[in-house]
């Protein structure tokens, strides 16, 4: 028996897409006044994380116009923990993957993993920071503002966080973790960022916001003195901006990819209703999901598959990509072994629907709900069994496109795009 057939859904979240990027980025920095902090002619150390940021590279080469303009001399480097399988030059070629480099940026990129460490927090814990960005008249960072895939708090992934772990790069990645498995990821992300905000080359940040459309939203410079309690407000309000998958339960969730550009979980666990320990349906907000099959890796990801242990089954195709130095490398520095796991695995996408659907409790292939996702960035147009028809139509922000159809494979049993 064929699965029930289904529809194409339109989410219409509100756009707040920013028109001019550099502009905007160039008048709050101005009206921050990070430049005055500085003498003509410092060295600005300017960080930049691994996460798939849109515009990621306009925004950067404007704070490096920035800069520039003031008269000091910037350089970018990677502020990363474990990423790029914990080198040098895999988290420099990161950054150029992501169209930042020292020809396109106009500045110096300098990756290392050398740290030099700083004083301990009030619960013990070591405080380490990239050896360039220490060495420089002062330290800038850009990073987008959003909820993290493992805790929720006040402050969860953004400035803050990208202060601790990111520069403290794979020397503080592992301790902080570690410390966070006992005490709490965000107790750590504060106590060792107010500890880093002490050392007194940190001159402020630029928060990312994005929509639901992952469209660059808001772009806000973070002077250090309000540093924490502006990132509450921001985390606040991002969050209510999030998209979510709009079906409050349905049986199987089909996902084309996950990747570290994607999220730092590789799915976002709060779109997917899962947790990094594998627990499922553990966030209140998120839909009651029995399964998720995951189709394959990001390209952007380059191996690394962290997160696809969260899934119930992929394909052979995804398991073939994996590099396992880079996955090992970037779970273990963040202690969730448990999210590398690899499930059960099928050489189609046939073979993998065929094979779950008898577990999440129907006596009837038709009868089967699911709903199909390109990956959790990517949330408008999404796919919906033709049997969840009653809660699209209640829902006034969501609109049927076209007809409902039967899922097609090709001749090797996999999925048609039917994105196209």
């Amino acid at each position: 028996m064929p699965f029930c057939p289904a529809f194409l859904v339109r989410q219409n979240f509100p756009d707040r897409t920013l028109q001019d990027i550099p502009g905007t980025v160039r008048r709050e920095l101005e009206q921050a006044g990070f430049a005055s902090r500085l003498k003509p002619g410092s060295r600005v150390a300017i960080g930049v994380g691994s996460r798939g940021i849109s515009n990621l590279a306009v925004i950067v080469r404007a704070v490096v116009d920035f800069w520039k303009s003031a008269g000091m001399r910037p350089f970018i480097f990677p502020a990363m923990g474990s990423h790029g399988g914990a080198t040098a030059e895999g988290q420099a070629g990161v950054l150029s993957h992501f169209g930042i480099t020292e020809s396109t940026m106009g500045c110096p990129v300098v990756s290392s993993l050398e740290v030099v460490r700083l004083a301990k927090t009030p619960e013990g814990i070591a405080t380490s920071m990239d050896r360039s960005a220490f060495e420089s008249e002062g330290v800038m960072l850009i990073g987008r503002v959003k909820w993290h895939t493992d805790f929720s708090g006040k402050i969860e992934s953004g400035l803050y966080k990208m202060m601790a772990i990111g520069l403290g790069k794979l020397d503080g990645a592992q301790r902080y973790h570690a410390y966070g498995h006992k005490i709490g990821l965000e107790r750590v992300i504060r106590s060792v960022g107010r500890q880093v905000l002490a050392s007194g080359k940190i001159l402020g940040g630029l928060a990312i916001l994005e929509d639901a459309y992952h469209h660059t939203a808001q772009l806000t410079a973070v002077p250090v003195e309000v540093m924490e309690q502006k990132e509450e407000e921001l985390l606040g309000l991002v969050k209510s901006w999030m998209g979510r998958i709009p079906i409050p339960e349905f049986d199987i969730l089909i996902m084309d990819e996950v990747g570290k550009n994607i999220s730092g979980a590789g799915m976002d666990t709060k779109v997917v209703n899962r947790s990094m320990y594998g627990v499922y349906n553990a966030w209140e907000n998120g839909p009651k999901t029995e399964r998720i099959f995951v189709r394959d890796l990001s390209e952007m990801t380059y191996g690394n598959a962290v997160g696809f242990g969260l899934s119930d089954v992929v394909t052979d195709r995804l398991v073939s990509k994996i590099d396992w130095k880079v996955t090992l490398i970037n779970s273990l520095t963040a202690s969730t072994p448990n999210s590398i796991r690899t499930p059960i695995h099928f050489p189609s996408d046939r073979q993998c629907l065929e094979t779950i659907w008898v577990t999440v409790g129907k006596f009837e292939q038709e009868t089967v709900s699911y709903v199909w996702i390109r990956n959790t960035l990517e949330l408008t147009p999404l796919v919906v069994s033709e049997n969840l028809r009653a809660d699209v139509e209640r829902n006034p922000l969501l609109e049927i496109v076209g007809q409902a159809r039967e899922l097609e494979y090709d001749s090797a049993g996999n999925l048609k795009n039917w994105w196209q």
